[in-house]
C-alpha cells in the first residue's frame, strides 16, 4: 500500500470520520494540501468509475485487484493525463490532483479520501465505509515498504 500524497506525516492526519457533515457522518478524512498536488493510488487496481458528482465534484473510484475493497477520491481538481475507467493502476501512480471541486470550499483545497468494502455485487456506489485514517496512520508508522520508520 502506498499513501495518497508523498510525504504526509501524522499532523497531515485527522481523523474526521464520524463527524457530522451535512445530513449525516462524514465517512471519510480530508487531508489538507495545496491545489494541484499529485494524488496516488494507494493500492494497484483497476480505475472502476471516474465520476462527476455534485456533492464530490471529480472522483476517482478504484478497485482493489481482489474486488474486494474501494478506494474514493473526490475534490479533486484533474485527473491524471491519460486515466480512464477499466485501466490498471500500480501502488503510487498520479491518478489525480489536488482540488476543491464540488461542494469543497474553493479557499480550502484537499483530498477526500475514503474506504469502502465492497459488497459481493462489486457496484462502485455501494459498500461499507470504513475508517481510512487508522489505516493511513499505520501506513505512515510503517513505510510504505512495511519497515517502521
Amino acid at each position: 500500500m502506498a499513501p495518497p500524497i508523498v510525504g504526509l506525516n501524522a499532523g497531515d492526519l485527522h481523523d474526521t470520520f464520524d463527524q457530522t457533515r451535512g445530513q449525516g457522518r462524514h465517512e471519510a478524512i480530508d487531508i489538507m494540501q495545496p491545489r494541484g498536488t499529485p494524488v496516488h493510488a494507494v493500492v494497484g487496481g483497476t480505475i472502476a468509475k471516474l465520476f462527476l458528482s455534485k456533492p464530490g465534484g471529480n472522483t476517482i473510484y478504484l478497485f482493489d485487484q481482489a474486488g474486494d475493497f474501494c478506494y474514493y477520491y473526490a475534490h479533486l481538481d484533474r485527473y491524471a493525463p491519460n486515466l480512464r475507467e477499466g485501466m490498471h493502476v500500480a501502488p503510487g501512480q498520479v491518478i489525480a490532483f489536488v482540488g476543491s471541486t464540488g461542494n469543497a470550499s474553493p479557499e480550502a483545497p484537499h483530498l477526500h479520501f475514503t474506504i469502502f468494502k465492497l459488497e459481493p455485487e462489486k457496484r462502485w456506489w455501494k459498500g461499507s465505509p470504513i475508517n481510512p485514517y487508522p489505516v493511513l496512520m499505520h501506513l505512515l508508522k510503517m513505510g510504505a515498504d512495511g519497515i517502521p520508520q
